[in-house]
């Protein structure tokens, strides 16, 4: 009976966590590969969860198993009429305002009653086995543990094994048939749980075994929320650092996840992997590692990438770790599972709905890990221990080490290396003497989080945050020499001199002298039409001559509203004022675009750091061609710090016959006004290309033979990462 339950809640974990991954593929090409359409589908899962979880409990409440068991099997057939699972052709996002209602309801009528369905299979089908008089029947949490590794094994095999070999389309046929499975399965639990039905007993046990107990105040059920909120945000946090400056795809998706789901399968074991309290030691000094990492800029992905996944999957395991320990009597178990899933919605919903609009940066992880200090349990014999004033005393002198210097006029930059690591160093250990006590340490991570910023040397004009990122203006240099940066995320997209009589000198990726500059230099006035997906803050307008129409394509309205602010910069309103500016996702905005042909087409979109890898399959190239004058210009922006794209390119010009060349430029400014910047190349025929190669060191760009090249529904991201690269060649 253990096993047949334990295989049908792995089935279901299966199935809820690979929906996850598979229906935000589907949605993302339709919101510009943001990372925020991740945030927004996790919200929504999370809320469908609850509802689910809302279901269960309400059903073991008010029905009879044998009636709860028919009333499920009922839903079960209902939801396997709406599969498979699939987006209708021709529904589009609003091109004005926010996306986020939009994707809710998409969501909601897509893929909501089979995970709702999915949702309340975990607590009904351990309820039922709380009742079915097996010898395990008073610890139903174990089968809690056996369904995070079902969900586990589902991510993991997302981006390794279910996407390289299906289809968008064939996924949604083999997940159905699971879902026809998975109902079979869960008819044969009930059938022998309406069989050996015991209607109690369990507690009884649970009280002896666990010391668990059935008596749950209205204070124990807020605090179950609590430590469940901090988790759920911390989740979306870490995700949105990971994909706003690699990629917005699944590989990056399912890491965090499913190291918060394995927490889950740690604390609920018999035997917990990492014992709580040795969670709770561990937990303390990464966390003020990263504090003091987290805004003075450290920001080299391969360390800091490791202590972020490190830090989260201690706070995780140490919250869950609490919720593991103050778990009721399996009588209140949909209860106890309920408020779980209550707060990760308020979590999810606090990180990716209430923060964008109330914050106008990400101030939303920080705080997150702020409140995790606060729930920490006090430490050692001081529970129960009124506070002492000796206490305090570490706060004390860490307030005058990061207050102190700066009223003295200090500034990271003017000290040599060394001895800001060795001040550094000092304050986490006097900050570490602070763990014991929860607010104390809460107040510590604090102090240095704002210290932190306080340092942050780049002086912010202006800040503005939408659905697509964290976008700023800030002031670089003196005299001639004084600019405006505009900067989305992490990653600068453009420069320009504050000095009137210099602010149409390109600066950053696009200068002359850079490969943008040598195509358009070659190409002159004889091409009269010219498209540019990605607006940044228009420096390519600079190139227009006279007689030219020139296009930009760009998803988020607030870069629009930037690049025309003429309290910074000018580049649209001096070189191309009336230059065409078309809101949305810059494919599904050409493929609208009839009877365009465009002579050169200039592909630079980017979030942060990261390429929507939509614009880089097969599908998008065929649209760009199709938009594309026969002699026409293709150009593909690719500089990226953690993704090699040029062989992506390569084997899709390979495959549609294009001709393609790369040029690396390693353009240094002194003052970091230029960046060193790749660009690719591309058109139908050689012939077209002769201008301008011979204006640069262009070099040919050949596909390698036999290696499959990207689609809408095949993006094999592992093998584009650098650090990959790097290694398999190193083998």
């Amino acid at each position: 009976m253990l096993a047949l339950y334990a295989a049908t809640l792995g089935l279901s974990a299966l199935l809820l966590f690979w929906v996850q991954p598979m229906f935000s593929k589907l949605v993302l090409p339709l919101l510009g590969g943001t990372p925020a359409v991740w945030n927004i589908a996790m919200v929504f899962f999370q809320g469908a969860l609850l509802a689910g979880y809302l279901y269960a409990h309400l059903g073991d409440r008010w029905l009879r198993p044998k009636p709860q068991a028919i009333v499920h099997l009922l839903l079960l057939a209902a939801a396997f009429l709406s599969l498979p699972i699939a987006i209708a052709a021709g529904v589009r996002p609003p091109t004005s305002g926010t996306p986020v209602g939009w994707m809710l309801v998409l969501s909601a009528s897509t893929v909501g009653l089979p995970f709702l369905a999915l949702a309340a299979t975990a607590p009904m089908l351990q309820k039922w086995f709380a009742h079915t008089g097996h010898r395990d029947a008073a610890n139903p949490y174990i089968l809690y543990a056996v369904s995070n590794l079902g969900s586990i094994l589902a991510l993991l095999a997302y981006p390794f094994v279910i996407e390289p070999l299906l289809t968008l389309p064939g996924q949604g046929l083999v997940w159905a048939l699971g879902f026809a499975l998975l109902a079979v399965l869960i008819g044969l639990c009930a059938w022998l749980m309406t069989g050996r039905y015991q209607p109690a007993g369990a507690d009884r046990l649970a009280g002896e075994l666990f010391g668990l107990s059935s008596g749950v105040s209205w204070g124990r059920r807020l605090h179950w929320a609590a430590l469940a909120f901090v988790p759920a945000s911390l989740l979306l946090g870490v995700t949105q650092h990971l994909a706003t400056d690699v990629a917005s795809a699944p590989l990056f998706w399912v890491m965090p996840l499913v190291l918060y789901l394995l927490t889950h399968v740690i604390v609920f074991s018999r035997r917990p992997l990492i014992p709580h309290r040795l969670a709770l030691l561990v937990e303390a000094p990464l966390l003020l590692l990263l504090a003091v990492l987290f805004h003075w800029h450290f920001g080299v992905l391969r360390f800091s990438l490791p202590l972020h996944l490190g830090v989260f999957f201690f706070t995780a395991l140490a919250c869950h770790g609490e919720l593991a320990r103050l778990r009721p009597a399996p009588s209140r178990l949909t209860e106890f599972y309920l408020w779980m899933s209550l707060g990760g919605v308020l979590g999810g919903c606090f990180t990716a709905l209430l923060a964008p609009l109330i914050f106008d940066t990400i101030l939303e992880y920080p705080l997150a890990l702020v409140l995790a200090c606060l729930l920490r349990p006090t430490l050692g014999n001081r529970r129960g221990r009124p506070f002492s004033r000796g206490e305090a005393a570490p706060l004390a002198i860490l307030a005058a080490l990061l207050l102190l210097p700066r009223l003295a006029g200090y500034a990271q930059g003017e000290f040599p290396t060394p001895l800001l690591v060795v001040y550094l160093v000092v304050v986490i250990l006097i900050a570490y003497a602070t763990k014991a006590r929860p607010w104390l340490f809460a107040a510590s991570v604090s102090g240095l989080l704002l210290a932190g910023a306080h340092d942050a040397r780049d002086e912010v004009l202006a800040i503005e945050r939408s659905f697509f990122g964290v976008n700023r203006v800030y002031e670089v240099g003196e005299g001639r020499e004084r600019a405006y940066f505009f900067r989305h995320g992490t990653t600068d997209h453009g420069a320009e001199y504050v000095a009137p009589e210099r602010r149409r000198e390109m600066l950053s990726y696009y200068h002359p002298s850079g490969p943008l500059g040598q195509v358009f230099a070659a190409a002159g006035d004889r091409f009269g039409r010219i498209g540019g997906v990605g607006l940044g803050i228009g420096t390519i307008a600079c190139y227009r001559q006279a007689g030219q129409q020139w296009s930009f394509f760009e998803i988020d309205p607030t870069v629009v509203r930037i690049a025309r602010d003429d309290r910074y910069f000018h580049f649209l309103r001096l070189c191309a004022p009336e230059a065409r500016i078309v809101l949305g996702d810059g494919r599904l905005s050409l493929q609208r675009e009839d009877g365009a042909a465009f002579d050169i087409l200039v592909m630079d979109a980017f979030s942060s750091d990261a390429i929507p890898l939509h614009l880089l399959t097969r599908q998008a190239m065929e649209v760009y061609l199709s938009r594309l004058a026969p002699d026409g210009l293709l150009l593909f922006h690719v500089s990226n710090r953690h993704l090699d794209l040029r062989p992506v390119l390569a084997d899709l010009a390979a495959a549609m016959g294009l001709q393609a060349h790369v040029q690396h430029d390693e353009a240094d400014g002194g003052d970091d006004y230029l960046k060193g910047t790749v660009w690719v190349l591309l058109a139908r025929r050689e012939v077209d290309l002769t201008p301008v190669l011979t204006a640069g060191p262009w070099r040919p760009l050949p596909g390698k033979p036999g290696r499959r090249i990207w689609t809408d529904d095949y993006a094999n991201l592992l093998a584009a990462m650098r650090w990959w690269r790097k290694l398999r060649t190193e083998d």
